[in-house]
């Protein structure tokens, strides 16, 4: 049987090549070389549609932050877009794609898998873009990678269901299991209990953050729970995972703060002690709290005088 005709090439980007192999299956995007922070792959090369990205076509690409995919694509092959460190954004069809496994191993900084087919971004769908890039990186939950289902309402609560059967696990869950696997080495602090619980917290506080800051279809049940588990990590409490999360992890993420303020995270007992923590960094972080402060002082100063 003779072999399948395949042609080889190369298209340029604004700061690189994409490789391609033309078959009678269309085009598979094969590899990526240069110094591109966003790439576009085309829906067409030399007249034929690009169906699929190959196996590790941008395995542990460094420099990438955004990626869009043309709706032309059916197939993403394994370890597609594994190890790329600063991936944070991703444009994708909302349609029957095969998923190969791994295709998002390690993107630490992957926030969002939008609807590549150009549909309006309103707030649900942005929210949907968020669940959808958690169920990769937080949720480890293959089954709800499902672009055709994402955003309903029985996808929504299957999510908010896994969501919550992690934050419900004690916080030392697992750790027995991981010192008799050996998976972190002797005398690290890996090792440490309560390095491990702190941990999971965080864990826990990041991922209830996400959720109630991309709310579509969350019961009011839930987001009280959520709210509840994060204001008794705020500063000041005896464990302070919340305060850390927003500061250590987005040190100067305006929203994060907000969202903070919004659920009551800063007042009077603990914002003297959250200043000292930022030092002399995150200037305008700073400036947002003390403005926020200053008027919650004022409003308490107000209801005191009417008390007098």
């Amino acid at each position: 049987m003779l072999d399948k005709k395949i042609n080889y090439g190369e298209l340029d980007t604004e700061h690189g090549v994409l490789q391609y192999e033309i078959s009678e299956s269309g085009v598979k995007i094969t590899g990526h070389r240069g110094r591109d922070i966003e790439v576009t792959v085309p829906e067409m090369i030399d007249a034929c549609p690009v169906t699929c990205i190959g196996k590790k076509a941008f395995l542990s690409n460094k420099m990438i932050r955004q990626i869009a995919l043309p709706g032309s694509v059916v197939q993403i092959e394994d370890w597609a877009f594994a190890y790329c460190s600063k991936l944070s954004k991703i444009l994708i069809p909302y349609h029957r794609i095969e998923i190969g496994q791994g295709i998002f191993k390690d993107c630490p900084l992957l926030e969002q898998i939008v609807d590549g087919r150009g549909q309006e971004q309103d707030a649900k769908t942005t929210d949907v873009s968020y669940l959808l890039a958690a169920v990769m990186s937080r949720l480890d939950a293959f089954y709800l990678f499902d672009f055709e289902n994402a955003g309903k309402a029985e996808w929504i609560a299957q999510w908010d269901a896994r969501m919550q059967s992690l934050m419900q696990l004690e916080d030392a869950e697992g750790f027995s299991k991981m010192l008799l696997c050996g998976e972190e080495d002797y005398g690290s602090r890996e090792n440490n209990l309560d390095y491990y619980m702190e941990q999971r917290r965080r864990d826990k506080a990041s991922l209830a953050m996400l959720r109630l800051m991309h709310g579509f279809g969350l019961q009011q049940p839930v987001q009280k729970e959520l709210t509840r588990y994060l204001l008794s990590h705020v500063k000041g409490e005896p464990t302070e995972e919340t305060w850390k999360v927003v500061l250590e992890e987005h040190g100067d993420d305006l929203r994060y703060y907000q969202f903070l303020t919004e659920i009551g995270g800063v007042h009077a007992d603990n914002f003297q002690a959250m200043m000292e923590d930022m030092g002399a960094e995150h200037t305008e972080m700073k400036a947002y709290l003390m403005n926020y402060y200053s008027k919650i002082r004022t409003t308490e100063d107000l209801f005191a005088d009417f008390e007098l």
